[in-house]
């Protein structure tokens, strides 16, 4: 609002500077042309007089005309004595004057100036600039040569106050001083409803990012107005809705985390305990115990494992430790590590490779990649189902085919398919032993390579894991 202000009083003050120094110079301009006239005339007449000697016409002649023109006349000699004054008072007195010198010294014919009553200070454009004081005597001073024969013989000097025309600059200055704090005061005004209403969206977004700053991630601000403002509340609001979804998902992370390393140390205890307040138990049912413990030891690790990946990929610090290979060959290597699984389910993997696919990529991570779709249909297909495993070249892209004939995925659960712990049937999979982290792990590796994994399934149909990899060559 201030540096509004300021815009506002310097752009008034240059306007009205100019306005007033226009004015003046048309009055000025006005009154010296009507001031130089009448004195040349009067010099016509009165130079044969002066060189004449006739002093007593000439100064009859003198104060006559003064009363007419409303001023004084003066006539000097070639020294710039006073020879004849129409108040008859500064005779033999020497004038010094600019317009006096302007003839005398640089031959000009007629002169004009205006200067403060009793000072030497002329009135210029500084002058009309600062505030003008009515109290300050102004008299305007106009000069005329006396010739006889081209040679100059006299000055004729005449003086008039020009207190009226002063008067009225004044009161334009007063009226523009007056106008100017109607402005001002009408620019405050408009300067505060503008300021109101830019600043209130921003405000309301500075207090939206302060309850942020204190853990609030719900806050929402609203979208109103246009432009930037605009953009900024939109922008703030997917921010703070990614932030909410991931503080969410985080807290989900931990509950989910926490539940799953839970239930194995549960499982372990329950079963320790039982072999040690039962010192006389069966030998085989001891085994049986230290069997299942040993069983979710594992599974305890795997789990561990596991998070430590993600947490490793999350943090960017694991890195792609690339090499040349054919992919035809993990798939294959894969597929016949996992056959003799499938074939205690009775199930069975049919295999089409349709090319070699060979990439420049992380070996071992692929590898993982493959080998959890794959586990993941095996568990998840009934005995006696097929694996239909499908690997073609498509441009510069590997896709991998993986499809099952097991109960499909519901509609609902495939967006979150991908998600850490997500488990479609919770029973099923921990009947199973997985982690919930298979699928997750898989997504995140195929990210880093720069390629892409979906599914499309129907629930009794089964389901089909596409995997897409960049082929890039080392």
């Amino acid at each position: 609002m201030l540096a509004f202000l300021l815009v506002v009083g310097v752009s008034y003050y240059a306007v009205a500077t100019s306005l007033i120094s226009l004015v003046g110079d048309y009055l000025f301009a006005d009154r010296r042309a009507r001031d130089q006239a009448s004195t040349e005339k009067m010099a016509v007449e009165i130079a044969p007089l002066y060189l004449a000697a006739r002093m007593n016409e000439l100064q009859t002649l003198l104060e006559t005309s003064g009363g007419e023109l409303g001023g004084r006349l003066m006539v000097l000699d070639v020294s710039g004595k006073v020879q004849a004054d129409s108040y008859s008072e500064l005779n033999g007195s020497r004038i010094e004057l600019p317009e006096v010198a302007s003839i005398l010294l640089n031959g000009a014919t007629v002169d004009y100036g205006v200067h403060e009553l009793g000072t030497q200070r002329n009135l210029n454009l500084l002058s009309l600039l600062a505030p003008l004081d009515t109290s300050t005597q102004w008299v305007g001073y106009c000069t005329a040569a006396l010739t006889s024969e081209g040679k100059t013989i006299g000055i004729l000097l005449f003086s008039s106050p020009i207190q009226d025309m002063m008067q009225r600059l004044v009161s334009l200055q007063n009226r523009m001083a007056l106008y100017f704090i109607a402005a001002a005061v009408a620019a405050m005004a408009i300067a505060l409803i503008i300021s109101r209403v830019i600043t209130k969206p921003i405000v309301t977004l500075t207090r939206g990012i302060q309850r942020m700053g204190h853990g609030d991630l719900s806050v929402r601000v609203p979208v109103k107005g246009s432009g930037e403002l605009k953009r900024m509340s939109e922008t703030f609001n997917v921010m703070s809705e990614k932030l909410e979804m991931l503080d969410k998902s985080r807290n989900q992370f931990v509950s989910n985390a926490s539940h799953e390393l839970k239930t194995p140390l549960s499982t372990m205890k329950i079963l320790l305990e039982n072999i040690i307040y039962q010192p006389e138990m069966d030998a085989d049912l001891r085994t049986e115990f230290l069997s299942d413990v040993n069983r979710e030891i594992n599974r305890l690790n795997l789990i561990i494992s596991d998070l430590l990946t993600l947490v490793s990929m999350d943090s960017k610090t694991m890195r792609l430790n690339r090499e040349t290979f054919r992919f035809a060959d993990v798939v294959t290597d894969v597929v016949h590590s996992l056959s003799v699984v499938a074939e205690k389910r009775h199930q069975e993997i049919k295999l089409q490779i349709a090319d070699s696919c060979e990439m420049y990529a992380d070996r071992a991570k692929l590898m993982q990649v493959v080998y959890n779709i794959m586990d993941n249909a095996i568990k998840y297909t009934p005995e006696g189902g097929i694996i239909r495993v499908r690997l073609i070249r498509s441009g510069r892209d590997a896709i991998l085919y993986i499809a099952d004939n097991g109960p499909g995925i519901p509609k609902e659960d495939q967006p979150h398919i991908f998600d850490r712990f997500y488990r479609v049937d919770k029973a099923r999979s921990r009947d199973t032993g997985g982690t919930g982290l298979g699928l997750s792990i898989v997504n995140q590796m195929v990210l880093m390579h720069g390629g892409s994994v979906s599914v499309h399934s129907e629930e009794g149909h089964g389901s089909t894991f596409t995997v897409e990899l960049p082929i890039h060559q080392g």
